[in-house]
């Protein structure tokens, strides 16, 4: 099986490794950066400790794209984290500079129900690796920021946990 990016035709398992290949540059590039709290973090793995609330990343032919994602089996805790989020939209768009988008409601790329609170970059192609820095440039002030946002609210989503 092959995947035709813009005309270029990749079978899977190179384009898996264009994947592979810029998230490990992304995360040499974020390696020297220190969470909030002063500890050394995976950024592109980031752990909110909470289960099933994800800090995630994601880069397409098509966009780069944040995003907190809760993805929890109890639909009504799942309610009650994104609540928890919606009360502390001010300190989240204050912290990262800017609105996102906010979907209560939503799936995943395999049906599966969540809501998630995202950006994302359209344009981007993570095969024109041109196109990294660009990529790069958008998700590591958010990512920092929200590490940022989450330091000082984390606490919040535990007393709910």
């Amino acid at each position: 099986m092959s995947v035709q990016i813009n005309k270029a035709m990749y079978t899977r398992e190179q384009a898996s490794q264009i994947r592979q290949d810029f998230w490990m540059r992304f995360g040499k590039y974020l390696l020297p950066i220190l969470s909030s709290e002063g500890e050394k973090v995976n950024w592109v793995n980031y752990k909110t400790g909470i289960r099933n609330l994800f800090f995630r990343m994601n880069v397409t032919k098509d966009f780069a794209e944040i995003s907190i994602d809760i993805m929890h089996r109890d639909p009504a805790y799942a309610k009650q984290l994104f609540q928890q989020f919606v009360m502390l939209r001010a300190a989240l768009e204050i912290q990262t500079g800017e609105p996102w988008v906010w979907e209560e409601s939503a799936q995943d790329e395999h049906g599966q129900p969540l809501s998630r609170i995202y950006r994302r970059q359209e344009g981007q192609n993570i095969f024109r690796q041109e196109d990294w820095p660009a990529i790069i440039s958008f998700l590591k002030p958010r990512i920092i920021a929200l590490d940022a946002f989450w330091c000082d609210y984390k606490m919040l989503f535990e007393m709910i946990n």
